[in-house]
Order: structure tokens, then sequence, then C-alpha cells
């Protein structure tokens, strides 16, 4: 099946189960992700959002369940081939090897290229694309260790995009990033979505989830919530019952889109 095939069925995740030390962390979990949509993972700390990521982006394999993107079973696909689909974003994957941020963006063709790894123009097209993307082409020959949080973070997506992946996952992309970027990296991601890419991003943020996500799939204790949405799951029972605080959803005054204010339980 082509690429272009698998990014019409979108993401579908059967009965995954996962262990850490023993401890069941993701149960049983069943989820989806229309193909071209961008979707959040929310929930609580330690709800296993970030376990249940890595094995959407098959990363980690889980001990039971299946992962495919369209009729494709990631796991069955070879290295090379599911890099060239899946581009997967950490919170913070730090490195201590001197590369420039140029080079760690170019890092993200080597899935395109060749087994002499020789890049062509189309690849440098793609890399300064990219960098442009994520915004940090001024930072282009500075060395990634010397870095801020912030900037780490956008220079892992603009290695991400370098792959041009048609399924992007993300574990906290907003992480570390003032509200200007923070902003500018979800349009970013909505942009995607609607040119065809299939997005799916941890959030913590429900009122980013609430302004640009289109479907939200609430984890709480390795077990799905509640799925469906955005502005169908996201409601003050549900928060209370998630996070175990009091809500209000407004309708926001520019976007009509849910907005959600906090307050404690009474």
């Amino acid at each position: 099946m082509s690429e272009a095939d698998a990014a019409a069925a979108g993401l579908d995740a059967r009965r995954i189960d996962l262990r850490i030390d023993g401890r069941l962390i993701v149960d049983g979990v069943d989820c989806t992700v229309a193909a071209g949509t961008f979707s959040a993972l929310i929930g609580p700390n330690g709800a296993g959002k970030s376990t249940l990521l890595r094995v959407l982006a098959a990363v980690d394999r889980p001990e039971a369940g299946t992962v495919h993107f369209g009729p494709d079973d990631l796991f069955a696909l070879g290295r090379r081939q599911r890099a060239r689909l899946v581009g997967f974003v950490e919170q913070d994957s730090g490195t201590e090897l001197s590369l420039s941020v140029r080079e760690v963006v170019a890092l993200g063709r080597i899935p395109h290229q060749g087994f002499f790894g020789d890049a062509t123009a189309e690849d440098h097209g793609v890399i300064e694309s990219a960098l442009d993307a994520a915004d940090v082409r001024a930072l282009a020959e500075r060395d990634v260790t010397t870095l801020s949080g912030g900037e780490r973070q956008r220079v892992l997506l603009a290695r991400a995009l370098a792959q041009q992946p048609t399924l992007l996952v993300l574990d906290e992309p907003s992480n570390h990033l003032d509200i200007a970027a923070q902003l500018a990296v979800l349009g970013l991601l909505r942009s995607l979505a609607s040119s065809g890419v299939t997005v799916l991003a941890a959030l913590h943020d429900l009122n980013l989830a609430s302004a640009y996500c289109d479907h939200v799939i609430v984890l709480r204790d390795g077990v799905v919530f509640a799925a469906g949405p955005t502005a169908e799951i996201i409601t003050p029972r549900l928060v209370r019952a998630v996070y175990g605080v009091r809500a209000t959803v407004l309708e926001h005054p520019q976007t009509g889109r849910p907005m959600v204010a906090f307050g404690p339980l009474d």
C-alpha cells in the first residue's frame, strides 16, 4: 500500500497493553485518529499519555494489541519505511553530541536518502523549509547543546517535519514554549492537518486543545475515559471527573470555539 493510501485511512490502535516494571501503564486501550485531523491526547499527570504515544508512534512495542496506519501494521514495517511514514517528537530528546541545528534537522532526511546518504537538492530544500516552518532558521548554525528547552523543542519539531511524515505524533509540543511560540506551533500543526497530515499530540493545556484540535482522547489511569469531537468531550462534568477541579466552558469571543475557566472544587 502506498503512503498516500495509508494517510487516507488514519491511525487505528486496538487493545493496547503495556507494563513498565511490572505495572500496567496502558490497559486495553482502543483509539483512532481520523486521517487529516488534529487530535489531542489529554489527561492528568501519570495517566500514561507518554507511554501510549510511544506505542502509537511504533517506538515501543506493546505487550498486546495492534497499531495500524491504514491497513499497515506499523510494527511490521521496516525501520526506514516506518520513518518515512511516522514522525515522533518527544518532550525533550536531549543530546550531548555537538551538532548544529541544521545538522540535527538534516537527520530527518535519512529515511529518504540512498545507501550512501548523499543529500540531494530536494533534501536541502526540505531542510530549509523545515527550519522556516519551526521558526529556527536564526538558530541554524548554533550548537544544539547550547539551546534553551523551548528552542530544542522547536528544533525537534523541525527534524520531524524534514521527514515529511503522513502521521505526526508529538508529546507535549508546547512544553517549554512561551505563549507566542505555543500559538505558532499549534497553528502549524493545525495547518499540517489541513494539508492532509494526521496529527496526534499530548497536551496539558485544555484551552490549547479546545482552540486547535478536532478531536480529543481522554486518558485516565491508563484507560480511555472518553473520546470524540473536542466541543462534545471537554465539558465541566468531564473536567471534574478527570482532573478533580471545577470548570466553566465558555465560547471564545473571537473564534467561537470552547474555552475553559478553572476553579477549585467547593
